[in-house]
């Protein structure tokens, strides 16, 4: 199966030359030159990633997102952005973005991003699926692979987002052992930097919120190192 591409771009030539690029090298590319066009495409079909460039001429990137969140909780986003700034970059992976890219661009290193990433979802669905349960138990806290939910004790349960899903399994596969940062996001996002360590220390301040109301389990900062989740019992 095809993977089916949102891309939002407004400079025409650009766009027509990258969705004929993304189309030839096998994807499934609907190009829209606005947000909201964009936004009524989203809610017309199902979209496996949004490629949305963050400067648009009736609204910004990030707030496109965000309203794109609303329909499906779980959509992955990639940014484009003629801006090389730092506070956009940790904004787009605060958001939840797997990756960014300025423009201009090499295609090809577009095409190679988004199958990394692509890459990185079939193996992850793929250890879901050998997985021979679907939930995970921890003390007080239960965690539904299927459901991306975690409850803790027998009054609070939330739903993660797929990203803190496979963060959290990560750790309780290493649990009570120091796990180095590098290795956290090569792993779950196949890069290490700068802006993505930045998104990993948000993701991780998500799952301490919730862990908070643990009687026992928690994620410890070993500093200059990495993490531990810690899980007596």
């Amino acid at each position: 199966m095809k993977t089916r591409i949102l891309y939002v771009e407004d400079e025409s030539d650009l766009g027509n030359v990258t969705k004929q690029y993304l189309e030839m090298m096998g994807f499934e590319v609907y190009w829209a030159l606005d947000g909201t066009t964009a936004l009524k495409a989203y809610g017309q079909a199902q979209f496996d990633i949004s490629i949305i460039d963050i400067q648009l001429p009736d609204t910004d990137g990030f707030a496109l997102a965000k309203q794109i969140s609303l329909i499906n909780e779980q959509a992955h986003f990639l940014f484009l952005t003629a801006r090389n700034m730092k506070e956009d970059k940790i904004k787009g992976l605060q958001l939840g973005a797997f990756d960014y890219i300025t423009k201009p661009f090499d295609v090809d290193e577009l095409v190679l991003r988004i199958r990394n990433f692509v890459n990185r979802q079939m193996r992850s669905t793929h250890t879901q699926a050998e997985s021979v349960t679907n939930q995970i138990n921890i003390n007080d806290v239960k965690l539904d692979l299927k459901l991306l939910s975690i409850s803790v004790g027998e009054s609070f349960t939330t739903t993660l987002t797929l990203r803190e899903l496979e963060l959290f399994t990560y750790l309780y596969k290493q649990r009570n052992q120091i796990v180095k940062r590098e290795e956290i996001l090569l792993h779950i996002w196949g890069d290490n930097d700068y802006f993505l360590g930045r998104s990993l220390d948000v993701f991780i301040s998500r799952l301490r919120k919730v862990l908070s109301k643990s009687n026992s389990v928690r994620i410890e900062n070993v500093y200059g190192v990495g993490f531990k989740l810690v899980a007596p019992g």
